[in-house]
């Protein structure tokens, strides 16, 4: 009889990444993969430990698995991942009913636990979407942001050698994936500590001469020292997307100081003039911080006046989070209420709506080249180069489910532009 495995992934893209190298190391003929509600031998929890919401998603998790053991719906309970490697000490102590707790480093631990002798970790087990699929270029960040606690969780920066980034992605390539999206903690570094420069701009070279692979996507870039080989790369590769995840934080200069950012508002500035005019027509996503020690309300109102300014295509936001062991944590007071905290993510937030609106608005009568995700409904769910999957809106298409298949490319006119996603109607299917 094959043992019945359930893995629950919360957190990051990084997360599921680390989940599907997992279950790419278990033998077909021994373990059976299950999904939600079903009953399982054994229940793995992949956990996320980054800010205050995270950690209590994962801990509400962790509680339910208990209760499926107590219940006879689930055999053993482990945990990995970063709660686990972060609260190592207390979690085993408060929730004594989980079998087996592991790190954030420990996948060749759980492997040995669930009796299997680990591998190289080339191949994965797809568990989501199969059009695209995010690719690890490294792991840890020598980064020191004072808000972050990844560095702690994840280490210092290592990256995964271009030979093995490339196996995985000509493998994800192979299962159907058209779209890669290159992840890591910050993806600019890669590279530095093994080829003792910035390879950032090579790989993506590299990996374009994949047969069969159409899109690159870059992800979490850090604005500090942006290397100029990839502005470069992003202007001129058509298999690269016109689009960059950069989260800058803030702009106000007393704020990215106290964040430790090792940039200012005037740097901020020219980065993004500079993407803008060497990458036409490029689409930027960026993350926001508000609530930050240091941040009064000539803060606030100057990171406003800045989003306003930039017009960032994409934008999320989410409020300082106290976290320990972080130099904030040990340095600052968190002196912003969290009434104040909220109105002020409110605002941003509805102001990023107005801009998105506005954005998409101008799209509307415009051709654009899509990758179908998926079907729902007898709709298309698809996405041009400027829409990455789960963070961004979509292009919907209405009643053409007969004509296409997910993995497909098409071309949508794009009829009816809403705050975040857009309708659209097709106008070529590529052979």
């Amino acid at each position: 009889m094959r043992r019945r495995l359930r893995v629950v992934t919360l957190g990051c893209s990084k997360n599921t990444v680390d989940t599907e190298h997992l279950l790419a190391q278990l033998p077909s003929d021994s373990f059976e993969i299950v999904g939600d509600g079903k009953p399982a031998d054994d229940l793995l929890l992949n956990t996320c430990g980054f800010i205050g919401d995270a950690k209590e998603e994962s801990v509400q998790a962790i509680l339910e698995a208990v209760e499926l053991k107590k219940r006879g719906e689930a055999g053993r309970v482990a945990v990995f991942g970063c709660l686990s490697q972060r609260y190592s000490a207390e979690l085993p102590a408060e929730i004594p009913e989980v079998d087996a707790w592991f790190g954030a480093r420990d996948l060749g631990e759980v492997l040995r636990y669930l009796g299997v002798r680990p591998g190289p970790m080339v191949t994965r087990y797809p568990t989501g979407c199969r059009s695209y699929a995010y690719l690890k270029v490294s792991e840890g960040c020598d980064r020191r942001c004072s808000y972050c606690a990844i560095p702690y969780i994840r280490g210092a920066h290592r990256s995964v050698p271009m030979e093995d980034v490339m196996k995985e992605a000509e493998q994800l390539v192979a299962g159907g994936a058209r779209e890669l999206i290159l992840i890591a903690q910050d993806t600019t570094y890669y590279g530095l500590d093994l080829y003792r420069r910035r390879m950032l701009a090579p790989l993506l070279r590299e990996l374009s001469t994949i047969d069969g692979l159409e899109r690159l996507r870059i992800h979490y870039s850090y604005p500090d020292d942006f290397p100029e080989d990839v502005i470069a790369e992003m202007a001129g590769n058509p298999k690269v997307c016109r689009y960059l995840d950069i989260p800058l934080q803030h702009i106000s200069d007393k704020v990215l100081s106290m964040m430790h950012r090792n940039v200012d508002g005037a740097w901020t500035r020219s980065l993004i003039a500079r993407m803008r005019r060497e990458i036409p027509g490029v689409v930027l996503r960026t993350t926001m911080i508000v609530g930050h020690p240091g941040e009064g309300e000539k803060e606030f109102a100057e990171l406003l006046d800045f989003v306003r300014e930039a017009r960032f295509e994409r934008l999320g936001a989410f409020k300082y989070s106290e976290e320990e062991g972080t130099y904030g944590a040990r340095h600052y007071k968190d002196e912003v209420p969290p009434e104040v905290k909220q109105q002020r993510l409110d605002a941003l937030m509805e102001l990023q709506r107005d801009i998105s609106l506005d954005y998409n608005a101008s799209r509307v009568g415009s051709v654009v080249r899509a990758l179908v995700d998926d079907v729902m409904d007898g709709n298309l769910v698809c996405r041009s180069e400027f829409e990455s999957p789960e963070v961004d809106g979509e292009i919907l298409v209405r009643d053409a489910s007969g004509l296409v298949r997910p993995g497909d490319f098409i071309d949508v006119r794009i009829c009816e532009a809403g705050d975040y996603d857009l309708t659209g109607e097709i106008i070529k299917v590529e052979p």
